[in-house]
């Protein structure tokens, strides 16, 4: 296949960029500026990159495409000042926007568009487990980032839409695992809050395979939750690496604490989703981590 990959720098663009390669696809990365020198392995053929600009001024430039997959969107992991939430949510939007006015203007465009979105669309649970059929209920900025992304993603003129709800994607490098592990690195772990808010997980390499089975399936359209099949709350989510890793899970974090430390950006931990991957499973995605104690098992070896 041939393929468009807005994102294809980042954390899970890295890893996705790799998969595709390794099975003999043509990646065509749109950046905002290009390498000087090529990032991957050298034992595979080397992704090809355009600029934004490059892309814009003439969509059919680089031929035709089977597809685009859009992972691009400023990191929220940052304190969420006035300016940084304006570019998190514009970052978002503008991609979309973007992605949307050149397939008008392509004179044979790709038939599917896989674009990122968040889990946090469906509000904040303690005891509810959402899917695909859930209603959104943003309950804070970033769900309210969620759906005006999706938004802007359904203005993309294409046979086949794929929004794919991502939970937090983990791995040994990268990501927000690391920071998660921390405290328990130095033996001062624990839940967060009172531990009871769900903490949606995926193994990065289940994410990078379930996007490549949403990419070859004309099954797939619409909302995907991509989050493991093992629900459970950020106590649980602790106890669980504490004992995967040797270390103890006894030093909670009290939430006002967090909220002074962090200000809004709080929420991020002291809130969450606990979700199922409904749609995924119905079609037949295996998982090859569907366990949270297999996952990180894998993850800290």
């Amino acid at each position: 296949m041939r393929l468009l990959l807005c994102g294809g720098t980042g954390f899970i663009g890295k890893a996705l960029t790799y998969a595709l390669l390794s099975r003999g696809d043509e990646v065509w990365i749109i950046t905002r500026n290009k390498p000087l020198k090529p990032t991957h392995d050298s034992t595979l053929p080397h992704p090809h990159y355009v600029t934004w600009t490059e892309w814009s001024v003439d969509p059919d430039c680089l031929g035709e495409f089977d597809g685009i997959i859009n992972l691009t969107g400023e990191s929220i992991n940052q304190r969420w000042s006035k300016k940084a939430k304006e570019r998190i949510l514009s970052s978002r939007i503008e991609a979309a926007a973007r992605i949307a006015d050149n397939l008008k203007r392509m004179s044979s465009p790709p038939a599917v568009v896989i674009n990122a979105s968040g889990i946090s669309l469906y509000g904040h649970s303690v005891d509810q487990v959402f899917d695909e059929s859930s209603p959104t209920m943003p309950a804070d900025f970033l769900g309210e980032v969620v759906v005006k992304w999706e938004q802007a993603a359904e203005l993309i003129p294409v046979e086949r839409l794929v929004k794919l709800r991502i939970g937090i994607v983990c791995a040994g490098e990268g990501g927000a695992f690391p920071i998660i592990r921390l405290p328990y690195r130095f033996f001062g772990g624990g839940r967060i809050g009172n531990g009871k808010q769900g903490l949606p997980w995926i193994h990065l390499q289940d994410m990078v395979s379930l996007i490549l089975f949403c990419l070859d399936n004309p099954a797939i359209s619409g909302p995907v939750n991509a989050v493991a099949p093992d629900p459970v709350s950020n106590d649980e989510f602790g106890r669980m690496l504490g004992r995967v890793t040797k270390r103890p899970h006894w030093f909670p974090v009290p939430g006002l604490f967090l909220k002074k430390a962090l200000g809004e950006m709080s929420t991020l931990v002291l809130t969450g989703q606990k979700a199922m991957p409904r749609k995924l499973l119905d079609q037949g995605f295996s998982f090859a981590f569907p366990k949270l104690e297999e996952a990180l098992r894998d993850i800290t070896r």
